[in-house]
């Protein structure tokens, strides 16, 4: 049996980490503070003997140490969540991302240094590439971010750090680690309360709201299901070849996100209006968005011939099933 240890384990991706974790049967230490995540999407598996939840700050570095001495595995999730949050407090962004990255590399590199097994995963983001003007991003493209002036560049900014700092571990001590950067994960569990779009147009279309779709709708995402994730990030964390690499895990499909919106009425209420919304409306006057964001996943495929079961239309479905039920 593994003993894991998972930061931000009660979020929307952690929890359905977690629960991949235990029913692969091994012993999970799950860190959240429930700043963003909540000990509730943990109900299916709050009642097994092999998870231990510790509702604490994994900026606190006694914590850290602690909770990371005995693991053979780290997977580090927990970070500053959602555009909304961001673009209101770039501060708060800053320090959850970084400090917190360090103190859990200082710990895996003590353990790894003096002889005993593990291996670190760091969840980082799409967007670690910032506003780079290329139709498909690959793992070795420019990192292009706004000016300092624009908060929205706090996050990529910090969580590039991160993989700075992640990378750094492997090429100074060796630390076995792989970084994955997340293309908007979506599925159960997930809430709109951040700014994240389809469950925010689900949750609206399900009350016969308005969905509110900022600037024109033109920009351009892919959507993949958390548990097509889930099992990309346990099969990189068990291949050999991963070790020391970055990869882009999401979808590489694209779709308009009034496209994604007219899919979500079709779906729920074809009377529900669709609204539009300029970004100082939504977030402030110096908000600055991404046109296109779409990966290059010929890395995950080559190492773990990752397939999705989900398409958009089984995403859609599925989320608004779980909505219906909460």
């Amino acid at each position: 049996m593994k003993r894991i240890l998972v930061t931000g384990g009660a979020g929307f991706i952690g929890s359905h980490l977690t629960e991949a974790l235990l029913a692969r049967g091994d012993f999970v230490t799950v860190v959240d503070d429930q700043s963003t995540g909540t000990i509730s999407n943990l109900d299916a598996v709050l009642d097994s003997d092999h998870l231990k939840f510790v509702d604490g700050d994994i900026g606190d570095k006694a914590l850290v140490r602690q909770v990371a001495s005995d693991a053979d595995e780290i997977y580090h999730l927990a970070a500053a969540v959602g555009v909304a949050l961001i673009a209101k407090e770039p501060i708060q962004t800053i320090e959850r991302n970084i400090a917190p990255t360090q103190h859990l590399l200082d710990a895996a590199v003590e353990r790894h240094l003096s002889g005993k097994p593990i291996r670190f995963y760091l969840a980082s983001t799409s967007e670690v590439y910032g506003k780079n003007p290329k139709s498909v991003w690959n793992e070795e493209d420019d990192l292009v971010f706004g000016a300092t002036t624009r908060a929205r560049w706090s996050y990529g900014a910090s969580k590039a750090i991160d993989e700075f700092l992640a990378l750094g571990c492997w090429r100074q001590t060796r630390l076995p680690i792989v970084i994955g950067r997340f293309f908007n994960v979506v599925g159960p569990r997930q809430t709109g309360d951040y700014g994240m779009v389809l469950p925010r147009f689900v949750e609206a279309a399900l009350k016969k709201q308005p969905l509110v779709v900022h600037d024109d709708g033109k920009q351009v995402r892919c959507f993949a299901h958390v548990s097509d994730i889930i099992q990309a990030v346990l099969a990189l964390m068990q291949s050999p070849d991963a070790v020391g690499r970055v990869y882009n895990i999401g979808s590489d499909q694209p779709v308009s996100i009034l496209e994604l919106a007219k899919k979500v009425v079709a779906v729920t209420s074809p009377d529900v209006p669709i609204q539009f919304q300029s970004y100082s409306e939504a977030y402030d006057k110096d908000f600055e968005d991404v046109r296109r964001r779409v990966p290059d996943l010929t890395r995950l495929r080559e190492t773990i011939g990752f397939q999705p079961k989900y398409d958009l239309a089984g995403i859609i479905k599925e989320v608004v099933e779980s909505k219906l039920k909460a």
